[in-house]
């Protein structure tokens, strides 16, 4: 059967989507004009579309992917309760009277945000609403300020419990289970959310560390573009507004996060913990209300059902790829390359890189990486550093000019004075920060590996 046909399907899905399709009807639709054309012209068994009702039952009784709705809902009552916005006044008093002080706040922020809502879109407009106004009227460098925001944003890529290693840590589980199958192992052993969650725990430290190593040093050697808030400004009552912004959600997000690496509850059962632990939280600061209850119910089922359309369509474009003979041809391909693992490795990347530039992280978890990570993991690489690469790697994309998606979103929020030229100067030095984890990550699996070694000793 000649494979080149399924690769045609994906150059189709681009010009779809450029188009302006919505992701989910592409993917579908594509899938069904090549089938059926495929059926009439001999190239295609339909057979393989007799498959999907079981996949379509999978992904409805697939107890992991139930966290999806629950993490979104915990995540959106934090965001509408205004945890962020307490937060980043009461850093700001604190570390403002340091040369980037307030840039520190937003990193720091930033990452309680990313365990707290997983959602990269949001997390960047928030910020971006809250904390670039301040930024500019203390006279930081409009570039380094846009930077701050967009690379602090992006952390729910990686930092856990977000809603992305989720719904990866299901894609790689099947894929992991389908590569030692493949290999002929029949008691193949598994993978799972709360290994990515353990093995992204020290990547994800490691990242907030080299950018506030990166803004202490431009703090050092260039103070005028991060200046100090003057002193008078931090009054006495900054500590106890700190505690009271920041323990209980940072006391949700250990319970959360905690209870899954423990093995105390499952993925499911810590996101309900989270959602009932978010509503809880927003009834002390009083922003919760009926009004409010719907907006955020609103929002949960609109991202749920968006996640779970787009795998609905994933799934029948992935078996319709298959049929077409597309796997074969993709380990054929990742298999003829030269420099063998590494080879094959560094091409996935870069592909993932770059669609990454036209297609979100569902999409790209969804439809590229069931296709690759078995062939990858047949080559005898880690599952969880493999994912922990991926993840990492699409958030360098999420942040790359011009196509980056975390440069869209503050530039629909950012000021009319800010120029998309400084925003795209701004993300320079954290892009490199990535790569340089990446590179470490490389060289050093273990980064990654060694966590989920030592709690669930595999």
């Amino acid at each position: 059967m000649d494979g080149s046909i399924a690769l045609w399907m994906f150059a189709v899905v681009f010009l779809v989507l450029l188009m302006g399709y919505p992701v989910a009807i592409s993917l579908a639709g594509t899938a069904l004009i090549f089938a059926f054309a495929g059926d009439y012209f001999g190239t295609f068994d339909t057979a393989f579309l007799a498959a999907l009702p079981n996949r379509l039952f999978g992904i409805i009784e697939n107890d992991t992917l139930i966290a999806v709705p629950l993490f979104v809902f915990m995540g959106v009552m934090l965001e509408k309760a205004k945890i962020a916005e307490s937060l980043l006044e009461n850093m700001s008093k604190l570390f403002g009277t340091l040369p980037g002080g307030l840039g520190f706040s937003v990193v720091l922020v930033g990452m309680l945000m990313a365990a707290s809502t997983g959602i990269v879109g949001a997390t960047v407009v928030t910020m971006g609403l809250l904390s670039l106004p301040t930024m500019l009227k203390r006279q930081y460098d409009p570039a380094l300020a846009c930077g701050t925001i967009c690379a602090s944003g992006t952390l729910g890529q990686i930092i856990p419990p977000s809603i992305v290693l989720v719904l990866l840590g299901d894609v790689i589980s099947s894929a992991y289970q389908q590569a030692q199958l493949d290999m002929g192992i029949f008691s193949p052993d598994t993978v799972s959310v709360g290994d990515l969650f353990a093995g992204a725990l020290i990547p994800g430290i490691l990242l907030v560390a080299l950018y506030l190593i990166y803004l202490a040093g431009l703090a050092f050697f260039k103070p005028s573009s991060c200046p100090a808030l003057p002193r008078q400004q931090v009054d006495k009552s900054l500590y106890l507004g700190l505690i009271t912004g920041l323990m209980p959600p940072l006391v949700l997000i250990i319970a959360v996060l905690g209870s899954i690496i423990a093995g105390i509850a499952t993925p499911t059962e810590a996101a309900s913990v989270g959602a009932v632990g978010a509503t809880f939280l927003a009834y002390l600061k009083k922003q919760l209300s009926l009004a409010q209850l719907k907006a955020v119910t609103q929002d949960t089922t609109q991202v749920t059902s968006m996640v779970f359309f787009i795998l609905i369509g994933a799934s029948l474009f992935s078996l319709v790829f298959r049929g077409f003979g597309g796997d074969e041809l993709i380990e054929e391909l990742l298999s003829d390359l030269p420099g063998g693992v590494f080879g094959a490795m560094l091409v996935v990347m870069l592909v993932m890189f770059f669609l990454g530039f036209v297609l979100d992280f569902i999409e790209i978890t969804f439809v590229v990486v069931p296709i690759v990570a078995p062939i990858l993991l047949a080559m005898d690489i880690n599952p969880v550093w493999l994912g922990i690469m991926i993840a990492l790697n699409l958030q360098t994309s999420f942040l790359t000019p011009p196509f980056g998606f975390a440069l869209f979103y503050l530039r629909g929020v950012a000021p009319a004075a800010i120029k998309t030229s400084q925003i795209y100067r701004g993300v320079l030095p954290f892009i490199l920060i990535q790569l340089v984890l990446l590179a470490l990550l490389a060289v050093w699996p273990a980064l990654t590996t060694w966590l989920p070694s030592i709690i669930y000793n595999n």
